[in-house]
């Protein structure tokens, strides 16, 4: 389990308000990046390698 504790977390610019339906990010932390549901700040959070979390974005910006 990877430790959190110096997880800097944010959300996108393009977060507006919506109650707090936000994914936030965590990408200060050496070798993995952390996601997490901003509505539960204390819950689980999901981890990734930087290359697995750099493939997906790389993936997700590419649109038909």
């Amino acid at each position: 389990m990877a430790n959190l504790t110096d997880a800097q977390w944010r959300k996108s610019i393009h977060s507006g308000d919506n109650g707090g339906a936000c994914v936030e990010v965590a990408d200060n932390l050496p070798g993995l990046v952390a996601v997490r549901d901003s509505k539960d700040p204390a819950g689980p959070a999901l981890t990734f390698s930087l290359t697995a979390w750099s493939s997906f974005i790389r993936s997700a910006m590419i649109r038909p």
